[in-house]
C-alpha cells in the first residue's frame, strides 16, 4: 500500500527560536523512541550540513525542522532527545551532521544495520518498509538538493514519512534479533556506531580523482594534485559540491595533455565552458606550480600501503598467508551462512586480511581481533575458527 501523506498530517517546518522551544517541550512531553533523520545536499554542496532535520515520538507527532535559518544550532532541542532511544536508518551517515547542530544521541537503534544483522536480503529504507510493514514509500527526492529554499511540498512529504514508519519498523527488527538470539550483537553495533570517532583525514585525497588510474607520470600526478587541491579550495570557498566546480574528467584530461598555455587549456572539453573560461587564469596557475615543482617533490607514482599487499600476490609473495586467508574466508563464510549474517558484519575484510598476513606472534587471535576494533560479539563467534585458520599452510 503506498504511503503518500504524514498521518497526521504535514506539519508546518520549525524555523524561528520560539518554534524551536515548541517543539523541545512537545518532544520532553512525549514518549517512548525518537525517529530521527536529516537530509543534506551532499552532490551540491560542499559541506556536509543538515539542511532538514526530521524528528517523530509518540505523543509529539513530527517535526521537520529548517536548521538555516536557527543558525545550525538546534542544541535547544538537546535536553528534550538526551536519554530517549534514538532510531536511525544508516546512523553512521547523519550523526556528523546531527552533531555540527548541537544533537547527539545517547543510546540509538540503526534499522539498517538491524536489517543486515536480522538477515534481511535488502536492507534499504524503502525495501525494508514494504517487505516487513506492507507499505510503499515515495521515492526520488534522497539525493535532492536540500539546500533549495523554500523546500517543495512534495518533499517535505517524503521526508516526514521517513520518520513515520522508522519506529514500527525498530519494534519488528528488534523482535527479529530476539527471536534469532542476536540481540546483544546488534546493541554492541549500535554503541560502535554511536561512539565511533570521525575518520581520519586522508593522507592524499586527490589521489582518488576518478580516472587517475590514466595518469602515469609524476609530473602529471603532480598536474592532478595542483588542479585537485585549486578545486577543492575554490569549492569550500562556495560550498559547491567539487565535481560541480570541475568534473575529475577534466582534471585527468589536463594531465594528460599538458597544455602549454592558458589558451590551450580554455580550448580543452569543460575548460573551454563559459563558467570554466573566466577560471582559465586560475586553472592554469595550478598547472603552472605543477611544472615548476623540483623533482623531490613530485608525487610518487605509487604509494605504499599500510596494510598487507593486494590478495592476488599473497600466492608468490607469501604462500602461507594465501592459505591462512583462504581457509579463514572459508570458516567464515560458514559461520556467516549459519547464522543469516553478512560475511562482512561478521568481521571487518580489512581486519581478516591484516590478521592472515601477520598472525599474532603470541597466538593470541582474541587479542589481535580486539585491538583491531572487533566488538565482544564477533570475537566470540570468529576466534576460535581463527585461531584454526591461522595454523594452516600451504
Amino acid at each position: 500500500m503506498p504511503l503518500l501523506r504524514p498521518a497526521d498530517g504535514l506539519a508546518d517546518v520549525v524555523t524561528d527560536a520560539g518554534a524551536l522551544e515548541r517543539t523541545a517541550a512537545a518532544f520532553a512531553a512525549g514518549s517512548g523512541p525518537v525517529a530521527v533523520d536529516a537530509e543534506r545536499a551532499s552532490g551540491f554542496r560542499y559541506s556536509q550540513r543538515a539542511y532538514l532535520v526530521q524528528l517523530r515520538r509518540a505523543g509529539a507527532g513530527s517535526a521537520l525542522i529548517d536548521p538555516i535559518p536557527l543558525g545550525s544550532d538546534l542544541s535547544a532541542l538537546s535536553p528534550a532527545l538526551t536519554g530517549p532511544e534514538w532510531v536511525l536508518h544508516a546512523a553512521s551517515q547523519d550523526l556528523p551532521c546531527l552533531a555540527e547542530v548541537g544533537l547527539a544521541p545517547t543510546s540509538l537503534f540503526d534499522t539498517e544495520l538491524a536489517g543486515r544483522l536480522a538477515g534481511l536480503p535488502r536492507v534499504g529504507l524503502g525495501p525494508m518498509v514494504e517487505q516487513l510493514l506492507g507499505l510503499g514509500l515515495e521515492k526520488g527526492h534522497g539525493a535532492a538538493d536540500w539546500s533549495r529554499r523554500p523546500l517543495p511540498e512534495d518533499w517535505l512529504v517524503y521526508a516526514a514519512l521517513d520518520v513515520e514508519v522508522l519506529i514500527e519498523l525498530r519494534d519488528l527488527l528488534a523482535g527479529m534479533l530476539a527471536e534469532q538470539g542476536k540481540s546483544e550483537f546488534a546493541a554492541q553495533e549500535f554503541e560502535a556506531v554511536r561512539t565511533a570517532a570521525a575518520p581520519a583525514p586522508r593522507a592524499e585525497p586527490w589521489r582518488r580523482t576518478s580516472g587517475i588510474h590514466k595518469v602515469r607520470k609524476p609530473r602529471a600526478l603532480a598536474v592532478v594534485r595542483a588542479l585537485w587541491e585549486a578545486r577543492d579550495t575554490l569549492a569550500a570557498e562556495r560550498d559547491i559540491a567539487p565535481g560541480r566546480v570541475l568534473p575529475d574528467a577534466a582534471i585527468v584530461d589536463a594531465a594528460v595533455n599538458a597544455p602549454a598555455t592558458p589558451g590551450a587549456l580554455a580550448a580543452m572539453p569543460v575548460f573551454r565552458g563559459r563558467s570554466q573560461r573566466r577560471l582559465t587564469s586560475y586553472w592554469f596557475a595550478a598547472l603552472e606550480r605543477a611544472a615548476q615543482l623540483p623533482a623531490e617533490e613530485l608525487p610518487r607514482t605509487t604509494v605504499p600501503g599500510d596494510g598487507p599487499p593486494p590478495v592476488a600476490r599473497w600466492s608468490d609473495r607469501d604462500p602461507d598467508a594465501a592459505a591462512r586467508l583462504s581457509a579463514a574466508r572459508s570458516a567464515l563464510a560458514d559461520l556467516a551462512e549459519k547464522w543469516s549474517i553478512p560475511v562482512e558484519n561478521l568481521l571487518l575484510p580489512d581486519l581478516l586480511r591484516r590478521l592472515c598476513w601477520t598472525p599474532p606472534a603470541d597466538g593470541d587471535v582474541e587479542g589481535a581481533l580486539a585491538a583491531g576494533g572487533a566488538r565482544p560479539w564477533q570475537i566470540t563467534l570468529t576466534a576460535p575458527l581463527l585461531e584454526k585458520a591461522v595454523a594452516a599452510k600451504a
